[in-house]
C-alpha cells in the first residue's frame, strides 16, 4: 500500500511517500517559505524522485492540526483535493502526535507544543512507546500547561521548534523534570505521520467532503467577532 503523507501544520514542511512500511521518499524542510508557494511543489518534486504517478497512491494522510490557520488550511486543501480528484482515503492525524512521533521510543511522557502567540500554546502529553494521550490537544495559556505537567510529577520531554520560545519558563517550573529533545527531532515528519494514519480506520473515499481540521480553537478574528456582538446585545 502506497501513502503520501502531507504535513503543513505550522512553519517546518514536510511530505513523504511511504510504501508498505518503506519510505521511498521524505522532504523536510524549515525554510521562510511560505506554504502557498513551496507546498505543491515540494509533492510534486517527491513524486518525481519516488518514481511515482499520483494515481499509484492508496492512501493520503494529512496533519489536521492544531497549528497555524493558515498552515492547516493549506496542508487540508491540498490533501482533499488530491483525495477526490484521485478517489483515494483522507486519514487525518494530530499535528502534535505526529510530532510527539518523533520521540516515540522515549521512556516517559513526551510534551510537543506549538507557539499560539501572546505566552499562549497548543500542546499535548504522550506516553512515550504507546503515544497514548495523557493529555489531549488543547489550546491553554504557558502557565495551564505548566500546572497540568506539574501534578503529572514525572520528567517530561519537550519536542518541537517552538520549545525554544518557552524553555526558561518550563525549566524554571519544572527543574531536572524538563528534557529538551534534541533539535534533530523537532521537526515533523511526514512518513512518521503515515505510520500513524496506518493505525486508523480508513474512511471510505467520500468521506473525503465531511474532512475538517482541529484547531482547537476559534480564529481571533472571530473571537473579536463574538465579543462585539455581545456587546451589541447588552
Amino acid at each position: 500500500m502506497i501513502w503520501l503523507g502531507i504535513d503543513t501544520a505550522n512553519a517546518p514542511l514536510s511530505v513523504a511517500i511511504v510504501e508498505d512500511g518503506k519510505v521511498l521518499a521524505e522532504v523536510v524542510q524549515n525554510i521562510k517559505r511560505t506554504h502557498s508557494v513551496g507546498a505543491m511543489p515540494a509533492v510534486e518534486e517527491l513524486f518525481a524522485k519516488a518514481n511515482i504517478k499520483p494515481a499509484q497512491i492508496d492512501a493520503i494522510a494529512v496533519s489536521e492540526g492544531p497549528g497555524s490557520y493558515t498552515g492547516v488550511r493549506i496542508g487540508v486543501t491540498i490533501a482533499k483535493t488530491l483525495a477526490w480528484t484521485l478517489k483515494k482515503p483522507l486519514v487525518g492525524v494530530s499535528s502534535l502526535q505526529a510530532l510527539a512521533a518523533n520521540a516515540k521510543l522515549f521512556n516517559g511522557v513526551i510534551c510537543p507544543l506549538f507557539d499560539a502567540r501572546r505566552q499562549n500554546v497548543y500542546a499535548a502529553v504522550y506516553r512515550g512507546g504507546t503515544l497514548e494521550a495523557v493529555i489531549s490537544d488543547y489550546h491553554d495559556h504557558i502557565d495551564g500547561l505548566i500546572e497540568k505537567l506539574q501534578a503529572l510529577q514525572e520528567p517530561v520531554l519537550f519536542i518541537g521548534t517552538d520549545v525554544a520560545v518557552f524553555w526558561d519558563q518550563l525549566k524554571a517550573a519544572l527543574g531536572d523534570a524538563a528534557i529538551r529533545a534534541s533539535y534533530t527531532l523537532d521537526l515533523p515528519r511526514a512518513a512518521e505521520l503515515v505510520t500513524l494514519a496506518q493505525t486508523r480506520e480508513v474512511p471510505a473515499v467520500e468521506a473525503v467532503h465531511h474532512f475538517v481540521p482541529e484547531y482547537r480553537r476559534i480564529a481571533e478574528a472571530e473571537a473579536n467577532w463574538i465579543a462585539e456582538q455581545k456587546k451589541v446585545e447588552r
